[in-house]
Parts: C-alpha cells; structure tokens; sequence
C-alpha cells in the first residue's frame, strides 16, 4: 500500500467515526458551530505551545486535534446542507491555485517577496475592499500588528531598510518619555503603543517572530522563577520572607543552568 493510499484511508476512517459519533453520543450530538469555537482556539493555542518546545510528537497529536475539529464543522455544514468537507477542500484547492499563478500560471517572480505582493493583489481583485480585511479582529494586539505590517508590506507600504525602523522605534521611545514625564496616563498608553507597534515591526525586518519571541521569555521566566520558588521550599522559606538579594542567588543560578 502506498502513501497515498494510507492517508486517503486514515482520512476516511476519521470521517467515518465522525459520522458516527454525531449520530450516536450524546455530547457530540448536541455541539454546534459557537459551542465549538472556543475549543478550537484552545487547541489552536496547544498546538502553539507544542511548536515552541519542539515537541514533535505533542505536535501529531495536536494537529489531530484540529483536524477533528476541522471535520467536526465541515460534519455540522453538511447537516444543515450549505457544506460539507468535500466543499471546504475543493474551496482551499481552488483558492491556492488561484493564488500562485507562478506555478499554475504563466506569471513569473523573482522571489518570495514578488509572490507575497501577488497574493495580496489577487485577493484585492478577488473582491476584498482592502488589504487588511483578512486580518481576524479577535486575534491578540502582538499577532494582529505583525499580520497588519505583513498585510501592508504585501502592496509595498514598508520601510526599505531595518536601519529606518530602528530610527523610528527611538524616535516613539522619546516620545513615550516625553509623556511618562508629563504623567499622562492616557498619552503614555498610546505612545507605549507606538513603541510596541514599532518594535513589532523592527522584529519583522530582522525576521523574528515577535510572538513566539515574547512566549519564549515568558516561558523562561516561568521555568526560572519556578527554579527560584523550589530552591526557597528546600530552604523551607517563603518567597515574601526573603529579601530580594536572596532571591537574585537563586534566580542566577536559574539563568546558568538554563546557558548549560
């Protein structure tokens, strides 16, 4: 059997038992489409997490988890008869060969940056008004800034240069402390935000992902500090009992042991 076949077959076996499950339990029988949402953010976000600790086999697993999930709504569409899994494939298939006439067309590129801009352009003539209507209004501030500056980079509003955007992100940081001077609450917050998006955008031109970058140091920090909360318990201290010096031992000990 080749692979091909074996992945046709797992693929069918899952909608078979998605079949059954929505004709036969209980809890999937009653599950909608908003009763779902939820759950397929949070598996979204599993799968996130699975991705940063280069957890391979957490990653199969995840996956499966929003493929269920995937075939769980596309179950529900075939209910209700506006569309079925067939549809869902058939729509992405068409969408992608539209979008790369590079490869199913007679249009050719130089590079990545020349197929970003075609795809942002095709989209347009597509029907979408403008070029940030593919940005999801849920998504978290950090993520929704990059997608916005990918967006508009697509159609060639960017700096030219990293240099540019460090020069930018120095100018918004005197501003913010222009206002942290002042003591304007609502000022601060809005140039704190200049700093934020101007930093975000800097991450962009040295390639960094800005959100797996923060996660990275927020899980850091966490596996530091629980390293600080454990050394404390075999002291039989609390952490509010001890002076910060104290904990500071810890907390390098932590950071050396994370550089080994």
């Amino acid at each position: 059997m080749n692979t091909r076949t074996k992945q046709l077959e797992a693929f069918d076996r899952l909608l078979t038992i998605m079949h059954e499950l929505r004709q036969q339990c209980p809890w999937d029988k009653k599950q909608t489409m908003q009763s779902l949402r939820h759950l397929t953010i949070e598996e979204t976000y599993e799968l996130g997490d699975a991705v940063l600790d280069n957890n391979l086999e957490e990653v199969k697993n995840e996956l499966g988890d929003l493929l269920l999930h995937i075939v769980f709504y596309s179950k529900i569409g075939s209910e209700t008869q506006d569309f079925d899994i067939a549809d869902v494939a058939n729509t992405i298939c068409e969408k992608l060969i539209n979008r790369h006439p590079h490869i199913y067309g007679n249009v050719k590129v130089k590079n990545e940056e020349e197929v970003k801009r075609n795809w942002e352009n095709i989209k347009l003539k597509e029907g979408k008004k403008s070029v940030l209507e593919g940005v999801p209004r849920s998504l978290p501030a950090l993520v929704k800034a990059n997608r916005i500056q990918e967006k508009v980079s697509g159609v060639g509003f960017d700096w030219e240069r990293p240099e540019q955007v460090f020069e930018k992100l120095k100018e918004e940081l005197a501003e913010f402390q222009e206002e942290v001077k002042l003591e304007n609450k609502v000022n601060m917050e809005a140039e704190f935000g200049d700093v934020l998006f101007s930093m975000v955008n800097y991450a962009r031109f040295l390639d960094i992902n800005p959100e797996n970058a923060l996660e990275r140091t927020n899980k850091k920090f966490i596996g530091r500090f629980q390293f600080l909360e454990h050394k404390a318990k075999e002291l039989g201290k609390s952490l509010k009992d001890m002076t910060l010096a104290e904990m500071n031992v810890f907390w390098e000990q932590a950071k050396l042991a994370d550089n080994k």
